[in-house]
């Protein structure tokens, strides 16, 4: 019986990577490509979803402490992402790279744990996107029933002609006055995850042109803002020095309620607005030049987002009070309080198209982990199966994308957003260590490009991010803890018996 701890060698890895016929991915991704997937998968629901919850419920306007904080953890581990892509141009991201390096149970449990990042991820910005589109199909008098509007028990009211979820009222409002509805199904929410998916299994080269238009609309969008924004406030600094003080709020008693617990908490919270970077080293495998290419789209993509997070974050809670930023919207809302009017359709129309592009890059992530997976034969064999004509995983996006639109429909935003950010820090730490045991244990091989400061970066990388997991809630570790446990019955159970990785270690073995 082959040890739970052996390793992937990597002459496997390296004739894995080679393969290039029906049976395989397609190489058809440019550095250009690579940049804008990551943007694609960054500028999402952390910006446009999630920095006004953060910001009104943990940090307040200190929320920008809380990017900055989420950023240098980042940092650290994407300078690892970007040495083991370069190393590894193979599809599975952090799968592949701790089963290189930490062995085969370590592998499977980074695996397992990266549906939390992934399929979670997509289905949490389902939400969001949901929100962003019926809250403009209802501003252009489209309304649909509210009973369909968002995810099962969500209370909706009917305020200025609106339906909004009860939690964003102003406390003003005379709520017993106004029409309640309860939600039953997030419908909108279900449909375009079934949309993305289709897009995914028609190709990647197609997913990858529709990904890199939509960015460049949504980063002029997040642009838009900012200047807009940065005007209002130049031109009534009064009302942003208002909003802007105290800028860290007094703790209200309780761990992550404000305060430097809050923070910590905020940036544990919107940690999952920078998911989108390791999405990146998922398409190593259909890169036409990863070596090269791979570090730089995942840098570049993360550098770039972490400075138009940090603006936009510090003149959002400047233009609007941090109290009142617990809506589904945010930035819309900043943009409304601006008084223009085209300013807020602009908004919600770019957070439409840039949450897209999030569910797409999210999916094609979770469904190439999948495929690894399947090739090593630690799940079924229909999970790696390409299809012939468009040369994608299609069995495993189609599966992973009807799950998605089924957790997407049925899980509240908020649940789903802690179970990304932990599941997305345990694989940075478990990135983290595999570049420094790897250093160690093999310091002979190329490296197209190395991570500095080794061990200092792993180290950095994996306290930052052991940190941030234990700002979560302490039931957010219980989710993760029986998410484990259901994939680790599962291993033994089936993925333990057909490991190819064994069979291919006691080959030599069986020759002598």
């Amino acid at each position: 019986m082959a040890s739970i701890l052996i390793c992937k060698p990597l002459r496997m890895i390296t004739e894995e990577a080679g393969q290039d016929d029906e049976h395989t991915l397609k190489r058809a991704l440019g550095v250009l490509n690579l940049v804008t997937l990551g943007i694609g998968a960054i500028i999402g629901a952390g910006i446009f979803v999630l920095t006004g919850s953060a910001a009104a419920q943990y940090a307040g306007p200190a929320i920008v402490l809380s990017f900055i904080l989420a950023g240098v953890g980042c940092v650290f581990a994407g300078l690892c992402y970007a040495e083991f892509s370069s190393l590894i141009p193979i599809a599975g991201s952090a799968y592949t790279y701790g089963y290189a390096t930490l062995g085969e149970l370590f592998a499977w449990i980074i695996g397992w744990d990266l549906i939390l990042e992934y399929a979670f991820g997509a289905a949490t910005v389902a939400s969001g996107w949901s929100a962003n589109v019926i809250l403009l199909l209802q501003k252009l008098n489209l309304s649909i029933p509210p009973e369909i509007m968002a995810t099962p028990g969500t209370v909706l009211v009917q305020y200025n002609g609106l339906w909004l979820p009860a939690t964003s009222i102003p406390a003003t409002a005379n709520m017993a006055a106004l029409p309640h509805a309860t939600a039953a199904f997030n419908l909108v929410a279900f449909l375009a995850i079934c949309l993305i998916t289709t897009i995914l299994v028609i190709g990647i080269q197609e997913s990858a042109t529709l990904n890199t238009i939509i960015v460049f609309v949504k980063v002029g969008t997040v642009l838009v803002f900012i200047g807009v924004a940065a005007l209002y406030v130049a031109a009534h600094p009064d009302i942003a020095a208002t909003n802007w003080h105290p800028f860290i709020p007094k703790n209200a008693g309780e761990f992550g309620k404000y305060g430097l617990s809050g923070i910590g908490r905020g940036a544990a919270v919107i940690f999952f607005a920078y998911i989108g970077f390791d999405a990146v080293s998922t398409a190593a495998q259909e890169a036409k030049n990863p070596q090269k290419d791979m570090p730089v789209g995942i840098l570049g993509s993360l550098a770039i987002c972490t400075v138009l997070y940090i603006l936009t974050a510090g003149l959002l809670t400047g233009v609007v009070n941090y109290k009142l930023l617990n809506v589904a919207a945010p930035v819309a809302l900043g943009m409304e309080a601006t008084g223009i009017q085209w300013g807020e359709y602009l908004v919600l129309i770019g957070s439409i198209f840039g949450l897209s592009t999030v569910m797409l890059v999210m999916l094609l992530g979770q469904s190439r982990v999948f495929f690894s997976m399947s090739r090593d034969g630690l799940l079924p064999e229909w999970a790696g199966r390409v299809h012939p004509r468009f040369r994608t995983p299609y069995i495993s996006s189609i599966t992973v994308g009807l799950f998605v639109a089924i957790f997407a429909s049925l899980i509240p935003i908020g649940i789903l957003g802690e179970l990304v950010s932990i599941g997305t820090l345990l694989a940075f730490v478990i990135v983290s260590a595999g570049v420094w045991v790897l250093r160690r244990r093999r310091p002979d091989l190329p490296r197209p490009f190395k991570t500095p400061l080794v061990p200092l970066v792993p180290i950095l990388g994996m306290v930052v991010s052991l940190f941030l997991m234990a700002s979560l809630p302490g039931d957010t570790w219980l989710r993760l803890l029986i998410w484990l446990a259901i994939g680790l019955a599962i291993y033994f159970g089936y993925g333990k018996k057909h490991s190819r990785v064994a069979v291919f270690a006691e080959k030599p073995v069986a020759r002598k």
